[in-house]
């Protein structure tokens, strides 16, 4: 599911997100510059934070929904657009607590009562204190062994993505419109394995993956689910797109999927990656799931979505198994109640496979849908700690 500010950075050098969330955290934080505690209000109308300013190092927001809607807290970067740090899916009444390491510099705060919208918005400021929180010794070496494989593993998914996205964009634009069905969900799987590094890059998903209902006021609707509408045109649509439209859409998707490809091939990219992104990557692709692919919403024509699902459980597990060693030396535990949960969500989704792929998702019943988004909540909740478990 892409809403305009979804997604998880990973920009080091804005931020270093260290944990994902609890969920009804019963922390009441003081807001004290002292003790790096910032209590946030969101409510209907508004976002309250306790401070907007705080010295570099470990912070914790406290957020807090005391609005009738469901609610998200973000932490973005100067521009307003690349996402740093989030926190999502916080019910009335309840608190999720976003922790993160912070470096000197200037965010934006943003609560997104009825998770739609650009949200309510503030100016954050992070104060130098000269805290140095970079890993050192034998945990480092692991980090930057974890970090190498992850960056492999992204740039190898793009380059499939962009092969794949090539012969897709060609049967489109040819009118094979059987072919493009077939290559649809089998292409966006290298896509959903890696979206929160799309994310990363604010202006790349809205352009690649927004959905239809989604879409803001005066808002151009490109990418895959614009061209997934023509192929699978629901029932009395009558706005199919012309054999110039089509090459313009599909072109446009090309260039943006090569713009991806180069992004995650540059120098620079490796260097953005480390635990934090990782662990906090590996929680947005789950986040992904629970608020997409398990309510049948991200794939509404085609009813791919257990591609996705499979997907986005491909890549937090990629995540998860780079970072494995490090969780097993410092929290055993939680590796194991993670190593239990990702087998017992697999087993659930392989109950509904079909070939290479998956059956439609309205073939799924209620019950089924249920027994996934149970399964989804139960990984959800150890993999909201795996971040923190690695580097605090």
């Amino acid at each position: 599911m892409h809403r305009p500010l979804r997604g998880l950075a990973v920009a080091a050098t804005l931020l270093l997100p260290l944990a994902a969330c609890t969920e009804n955290s019963d922390s009441s934080a003081s807001g004290s510059k002292d003790t790096g505690t910032i209590a946030v209000e969101s409510s209907a109308d508004a976002c309250e934070l306790s401070a907007d300013e705080a010295p570099s190092g470990n912070l914790v927001f406290t957020v807090k929904n005391t609005g009738p809607d469901v609610t998200e807290f973000y932490l973005l970067a100067e521009d307003g657009l690349r996402i740093v740090s989030e926190v999502e899916n916080i019910g009335p009444g309840l608190s999720r607590d976003l922790v993160v390491t912070a470096k000197p510099g200037t965010y934006v705060s943003a609560c997104k009562p009825g998770m739609v919208g650009d949200g309510i918005r503030g100016e954050f400021t992070v104060t130098d204190s000269g805290k140095d929180v970079a890993p050192t010794g034998a945990l480092a070496d692991q980090v930057a062994a974890a970090t190498t494989n992850y960056v492999a593993y992204v740039k190898d998914q793009t380059e499939q993505l962009l092969a794949g996205t090539r012969d897709f964009v060609e049967a489109y634009e040819q009118g094979d419109d059987d072919r493009a069905r077939e290559l649809y969900a089998a292409t966006r799987v290298h896509w959903e394995r890696i979206e929160p590094v799309a994310e990363s890059f604010g202006d790349l998903d809205p352009r690649m993956d927004l959905r239809e209902a989604d879409l803001e006021a005066g808002q151009e609707w490109t990418g895959w689910h614009r061209l997934e509408k023509d192929l699978w045109p629901p029932k009395g649509f009558t706005d199919a797109l012309s054999p110039a439209q089509r090459a313009t859409y599909a072109d446009q998707l090309l260039a943006d999927t090569q713009e991806l490809y180069d992004r995650t091939h540059a120098a620079a990219f490796a260097q953005e990656i480390d635990a934090t992104a990782i662990g906090n990557g590996a929680k947005g692709l789950l986040d992904e799931v629970a608020t997409g692919k398990v309510t049948g919403e991200e794939e509404i024509w085609s009813h791919t979505d257990l591609w996705d699902f499979q997907a986005n459980v491909d890549g937090a597990k990629v995540a998860y198994d780079g970072l494995r060693d490090i969780v097993v030396a410092k929290d055993e535990a939680l590796a194991t109640q993670l190593d239990t949960r990702f087998e017992a969500l697999q087993g659930l989704l392989d109950q509904h496979r079909e070939g290479e792929g998956f059956v439609g998702y309205d073939a799924l019943s209620t019950d089924q849908v249920k027994q996934l988004a149970a399964s989804v909540d139960a990984l959800s909740e150890p993999l909201a700690r795996l971040t923190a478990a690695v580097v605090l």
